[in-house]
């Protein structure tokens, strides 16, 4: 009898804690339960990265460097000035058409420009200005100037002009050289009279020739980008992300007037080289190889029995000129100067442009298959 007492008292015991363990596993499962009573389990997050969905740079602090150096320029002509049609102008869509068809009464444009140093110099577009009897500058902190026209450089569409003032915000220049296709950058200026406006996109190309300037001998080696600028973005700044001054904002491809994709903008070492001639002497001090050139492409380096397809072939040369008095030659291919590898035309005449009256050149040549390098001292144009 005591045995089987014993035996339904360990039955008892045990269904007992059977059910205060079912208790306990139905009050753990509520979903009221503190998270921190949760069993913990490890996480693996794959190709995960923290802010992966951000946008690749903050743009606010070089936007905040560039603004207080553009400016808005308007450009007022007189009816006699302003009556010249300028239908035909590549920069036709820079100017209203009460300018382009001359309309009675004064008319104007607008654009913009680069404060170049803080004594008032500034840089702009010659299309800007070359129309212009008056000029009227507003800064970014509202102040009005009038300007008057230090100098221009039609062969490269760039101009200086000065305003009386002083402690003006400039910004540090980059090197146009090391800039990189696909590296962002920032147009600021004045779009349609809409006062300190920013634009970003990237470095489309570089060393781009459209023929827009009509002289034979224009210097084009434009940065192409897809910042978007419009009329009134002229003179402005290309500027990266860094806040420094990368290039002058010139020009669009566009059918209508507006932006459609792809903008250009000349680089501030080539922009620099002029601008400085013209505050100095009132114009560009121009020096040039003397040649006539043309790009070298794969039939006319079967031709000549080279293995390069790349390069600039010198097709003659000016009487007189500093390739001649150097011993370059007709087919010899330029492929590089000083250091620098050339494969285009606009590269090539960017080299030249960036140099000074009387500076020695290293010109890398092929000549039919041999690689030399020749030094040219370069001659004004005359």
């Amino acid at each position: 009898m005591k045995q089987v007492t014993t035996m339904i008292f360990a039955g008892m015991l045990g269904g007992a804690v059977t059910l205060a363990g079912l208790g306990l596993y139905n009050y753990l499962s509520k979903d009221d339960i503190p998270a921190a009573a949760m069993p913990a389990r490890q996480v693996n997050f794959v190709n995960s990265k923290p802010g992966s969905a951000s946008v690749p740079f903050d743009f606010t602090q070089a936007a905040s460097a560039a603004m207080p150096a553009v400016v808005h320029i308007k450009a007022t002509a007189k009816p006699t000035t302003a009556n010249k049609n300028l239908s035909d102008s590549p920069f036709r869509f820079f100017f209203d058409d009460d300018f382009l068809f001359g309309q009675p009464g004064p008319q104007s444009g607008t654009g913009s420009g680069v404060i170049y140093s803080s004594d008032g110099f500034i840089i702009t577009n010659n299309h800007v200005v070359e129309m212009a009897d008056e000029l009227e500058v507003t800064l970014y902190d509202n102040r009005t100037f009038d300007a008057k026209v230090i100098g221009t450089d039609k062969k490269t569409d760039l101009a200086i002009i000065k305003i009386e003032a002083s402690n003006l915000p400039t910004l540090p220049l980059a090197n146009s050289d090391d800039a990189r296709v696909g590296e962002w950058v920032l147009a600021v200026g004045n779009p349609f009279d809409l006062t300190s406006t920013v634009t970003a996109g990237i470095i489309s190309a570089k060393g781009r020739n459209i023929q827009l300037l009509e002289s034979r001998d224009a210097i084009e080696s434009f940065i192409q980008t897809d910042a978007a600028v419009n009329p009134g973005n002229s003179g402005g700044a290309l500027v990266d992300a860094q806040g420094r001054l990368l290039g002058i904002n010139t020009a669009i491809a566009s059918g209508n007037g507006s932006f459609q994709g792809y903008s250009f903008a000349i680089p501030i070492d080539l922009a620099k080289r002029i601008v400085d001639d013209i505050i100095e002497y009132g114009s560009y001090q121009r020096p040039l190889l003397g040649v006539n050139i043309s790009e070298l492409d794969s039939d006319a380096a079967k031709d000549m029995g080279i293995s390069i397809s790349q390069g600039v072939l010198i097709e003659s040369l000016v009487d007189g000129g500093s390739a001649q008095y150097a011993g370059l030659q007709p087919k010899d291919v330029i492929v590089g100067v000083n250091g620098r590898d050339i494969k285009t035309v606009p590269e090539l005449q960017e080299a030249v442009g960036r140099a000074k009256v009387g500076d020695v050149l290293n010109v890398k040549v092929n000549r039919k298959g041999d690689v030399q390098n020749i030094a040219v001292r370069l001659k004004a144009a005359q």
